[in-house]
């Protein structure tokens, strides 16, 4: 199989040659043998189609600025520099590699195999042809539609205008229930591999993409409602769900360097174990450090310059609920609570996605505990740890042996959860076997309203802060269960865009930690070094004890980025960061949809052909 795998890949070189052309170039007819000859060769070939997938630093890299996510700099997407001139990302090489592929397998004098492989691997090549698609629907809106590797004379279908919304979903939907069909595999060692479960997932996540797309933004049409789609997303789900052997994690994985880790739980185990957990990771990135299969996520998350410093904000950190089910904002001046009693009687996964008061890093003889605000990296104090192994070796190297999913359970329950609800039929039953089986393993009590039925009373703070206009408290719920379970996985700007939620970007607040007092050392962790120093005076002012605490903050009618204080109605102050290029959403909501290149548009016109530009670019 390694034999014919590069034989394949040497075939291979002249179909690489122009990765963003959609014309197939000449390939000798020995080559074509070579793939489609054989089972083996189908196979060979078809392990191109996994460089779509995203790899382990990609998976681990964060999801840039949104409303919870805070960085040293905002996206030009979401300020007003961004325009069609930088546009980019409207490649096609990908799916032409795919569209040879199912020629191919439709050649009858060349393909030669069973019926039986060619329905397998054709649904392998259609499942990577939905997941372009996929991406091409949520980043552009209605893409031109192509089945099949165009030749060099095909210029109406080569320059073709955009298909609609209508089209692009009919089409992933088609690709994926044959993939579902067809794929032979039900599950592959370590899950890597493409499975009939993958296919049900990704149909569940496209689905509900579109239905509440439609819905919220009302484009609604006869083929296809907001209900049918969230119908779709449903059934699609619920495939997973009644498959036995697909359940949540509830394993802490083997953690080298500490044997009390509470940042360690079954939930971010999903992130930190070596191998795969294939009882929930549907598809995954298996790491190893032998096949040079390693990610970076310990130098970007520790790094003030490699990574983005990307935090989360306090005013997210306050949708976490106690594990009573109560909010933590109903707490008396909750506000002035500090960062160690904030954790206290917390979801688990709060301490399990940034570094809490008994977080522990340690290697090569000495260790890491609080969240780094001095050297800029945790700007709000809020440092991420979901991803990164908790040693210190790991740091500034592309060294981390963690893997990664890609598509996992715990998103599947949120589909069927939000779909059932968006529809009015999730019941008690239905809320306990998704929001609830979450919540419990996040350390939850087990009661009604929290994990054994659905609320009943709308959490003030969570609508007035995040969905102003969403009244519904099993929609609210589902929302905050969403946004804290997939937290950096990459479905955030998604979501708020899908739900029409863009003000989110400029509107939700970017604040800090808890500051108790100005001008003296304070406490964030549970042992019995003092951690931080804040203070408006400069460095060369600070007492010799507190400068390797020292955190400046700034006056507010500075022009300086950086940190500045809100005072606390309760007593102390509240870090607040601030940007000098300041988050925009313009009014015209041209935001949701990226625009199409303007060098594509001009590519078009002076082949006499026309492609329409999203509205407001």
């Amino acid at each position: 199989m390694k034999k014919y795998r590069i034989l394949i890949i040497a075939a291979l070189g002249a179909l690489s040659v122009y990765s963003c052309s959609l014309v197939e170039l000449p390939v000798t007819s020995g080559n074509k043998a070579l793939i489609f000859g054989s089972a083996q060769g189908l196979e060979a070939y078809s392990l191109s189609f996994y460089n779509q997938l995203p790899s382990l630093s990609e998976l681990t890299s964060g999801e840039g600025t949104t409303d919870y996510a805070v960085g040293r700099s905002v996206s030009t997407f979401y300020t007003s520099a961004y325009t069609a001139e930088t546009s980019t990302s409207w490649g096609w090489g990908y799916l032409r590699t795919v569209n040879y592929f199912i020629d191919g397998i439709h050649d009858e004098e060349m393909c030669t195999v069973s019926q039986a492989d060619k329905d397998h691997y054709e649904g392998l090549a259609r499942w990577f042809r939905a997941y372009f698609y996929y991406k091409k629907l949520f980043t552009y809106g209605g893409v031109p539609w192509f089945d099949h590797c165009l030749k060099n004379d095909e210029l109406d279908e080569m320059y073709k205008n955009r298909d609609s919304r209508d089209v692009i979903i009919s089409h992933i939907i088609d690709d994926l229930d044959f993939a579902a069909e067809h794929i032979r595999t039900t599950s592959s060692k370590s899950n890597t591999r493409i499975s009939k479960n993958a296919a049900y997932a990704l149909k569940s996540r496209a689905c509900l993409w579109e239905a509440s797309w439609r819905k919220y933004h009302n484009l609604e049409t006869a083929d296809w409602t907001a209900n049918k789609l969230y119908r779709l997303a449903a059934d699609a789900a619920k495939v997973i769900i009644n498959d036995p052997l697909v359940q949540l994690n509830n394993k802490v994985c083997a953690d080298a360097y500490l044997t009390d880790n509470p940042s360690l739980g079954a939930y971010r185990s999903l992130f930190y174990s070596k191998d795969i957990i294939t009882d929930e990771v549907i598809l995954g990135v298996q790491a190893s450090l032998l096949d040079l299969v390693t990610g970076d996520a310990n130098w970007y998350w520790n790094s003030p310059t490699y990574g983005g410093c990307s935090c989360l904000s306090r005013a997210f950190i306050f949708t976490y609920l106690c594990t009573d089910g109560t909010p933590f904002t109903d707490k008396p001046a909750y506000k002035a609570i500090n960062f160690i009693n904030e954790f206290a009687g917390r979801d688990a996964r709060l301490a399990q996605t940034v570094k809490g008061p008994r977080y522990e890093m340690k290697g090569g003889g000495w260790r890491d505990r609080r969240p780094n605000i001095v050297d800029g990296v945790a700007i709000t104090g809020y440092q991420p740890i979901k991803f990164v192994e908790d040693s210190t070796e790991k740091n500034g190297t592309s060294k981390n042996e963690n893997s990664q999913p890609v598509f996992r359970y715990a998103e599947v329950l949120l589909n069927y959860a939000e779909a059932m609800a968006e529809l009015g039929e999730l019941t008690d039953a239905d809320w306990a076997a998704t929001i609830g089986a979450l919540r419990l393993r996040a350390g939850f009590q087990d009661k009604p309203g929290v994990t054994l039925s659905k609320p009943t009373k709308v959490d003030k703070y969570l609508q007035e802060t995040f969905y102003p206009d969403i009244n519904d408290p099993v929609i609210l719920e589902i929302r905050r269960e969403r946004a804290i379970e997939l937290v950096y996985e990459g479905f955030r700007a998604d979501d708020l865009k899908r739900w029409k939620e863009g003000k989110n970007f400029e509107r939700v607040p970017w604040t800090g930690i808890h500051v108790p007092v100005l001008n003296a050392q304070f406490k964030v962790n549970d042992d019995d070094t003092q951690d931080f120093y804040v203070t408006y005076d400069e460095y060369a002012n600070v007492p010799s004890y507190a400068q390797n605490k020292y955190v400046q903050v700034f006056p507010e009618s500075s022009a300086e980025q950086g940190l500045r204080l809100d005072e606390n109605p309760d007593g102390g102050y509240d870090l607040r960061y601030e940007v000098i290029v300041k988050r925009k959403w313009h009014d015209d909501d041209r935001q949701y949809l990226y625009p199409i290149p303007a060098e594509v548009i001009r590519e078009y016109e002076n082949h006499g052909y026309k492609l329409d530009q999203n509205p407001g670019w």
